[in-house]
């Protein structure tokens, strides 16, 4: 079956766009990534030869544990794990980099072939634009798969941090009661924690509330668990009919519109976070969807950032809300804050 795509000369501008500005990102982060294999090798070595260095002393104090006070023996059992811990997690975080490494390499060459196929002369006529699709679709698989790794070695990395701290509590035990309940209650703590990590970021990958619940309710959730995570002061007023259910396309593309500018707004203003305070308005009526996001942050020249990449997450939003047949504005000034008010109609 022949696939018919036609592009308008604006649209393939803006693929063309998207693409360079996607292959700069990827660039960067497999530029980051290789930097952190160097930075973590050399402490992989370091790291080995203080480890050697402290088993052998360990070994030393074993052969003389009648003559040596019980505080040096507590001592040099907690740094020989110590040593070890931190080795093991540095290896971890190198297995890691190297997942890494290869899935951005991927996602750079293939993202390379697109752009030079534009760069060549494609103009999204039928003959070339199947090999395009395929390309964007690798693309796509490419980046679902960084995803897929985050996932992955993200729980396992936890867990292999929780039976380090779990031998560490075993072997103090032995010399330390009240060191190893200490261990113990350390090791809770991380598992509450990591827990809720692992829970927060599959939330945010996909909310499976947004489908059973709908979007008032699952952006009520997100936005209480912002404002745990970031301690920013985030409010949101629902307007309407709250058990209002709306088009999934809809309720997905506002739901995503507030994650990003709620990230934004935290990205843009890191240095007076104690003082930012966001707040959502949703009305959900007859005649469709309206959102307001207001910040009290540093705001910029809009104008200008559309004109750069600054912009592009604000340009996907809006081209994503038009597609629907929406209207997106924005108002903002440097040192005036940022107000994004989306409209999509029923």
């Amino acid at each position: 079956m022949t696939m018919n795509i036609q592009y308008e000369g604006r649209e393939l501008v803006d693929i063309k766009q998207m693409v360079r500005n996607e292959l700069d990102q990827a660039q960067k982060a497999l530029d980051e990534v290789n930097m952190m294999i160097e930075q973590s090798q050399r402490e992989i070595e370091l790291l080995t030869q203080r480890n050697a260095a402290i088993t052998s002393h360990l070994s030393q104090v074993q052969t003389q544990v009648d003559f040596i006070p019980p505080s040096d023996i507590r001592s040099a059992y907690t740094a020989a794990m110590d040593a070890q811990q931190r080795l093991l997690v540095m290896r971890g975080r190198m297995d890691k980099l190297g997942s890494d490494k290869v899935i951005y390499e991927k996602l750079v060459s293939v993202l390379t072939q697109i752009n030079n196929a534009f760069e060549s002369g494609f103009n999204g006529s039928t003959g070339e634009s199947g090999t395009i699709l395929d390309k964007l679709i690798q693309a796509q698989e490419a980046e679902r798969e960084r995803l897929s790794h985050q996932m992955h070695d993200g729980p396992a990395q936890i867990l292999s941090n929780f039976i380090i701290q779990a031998e560490i509590a075993a072997r103090t035990l032995e010399v330390d009661a009240k060191q190893a309940k200490q261990e113990l209650e350390n090791l809770k703590q991380s598992a509450a924690k990591a827990f809720q990590d692992i829970r927060t970021y599959i939330f945010e990958l996909r909310p499976m509330m947004l489908d059973d619940l709908g979007l008032s309710p699952t952006l009520k959730r997100y936005v209480a668990s912002f404002a745990d995570q970031t301690g920013i002061d985030t409010q949101i007023v629902v307007y309407g009919d709250e058990e209002r259910r709306y088009p999934k396309t809809q309720e997905i593309v506002i739901f995503r519109a507030i994650q990003e500018l709620m990230s934004n707004s935290v990205l843009h203003n890191t240095d007076q976070r104690l003082q930012m305070q966001i707040k959502i308005e949703l009305t959900l009526d007859d005649q469709g969807l309206q959102v307001g996001i207001k910040d009290n942050g540093k705001g910029f020249n809009y104008e200008e950032a559309s004109r750069n990449s600054s912009g592009y997450g604000l340009k996907l939003i809006r081209e994503r809300v038009e597609m629907l047949q929406g209207t997106m504005e924005v108002k903002t000034a440097p040192s005036r804050g940022c107000t994004v008010t989306i409209n999509i109609p029923a």
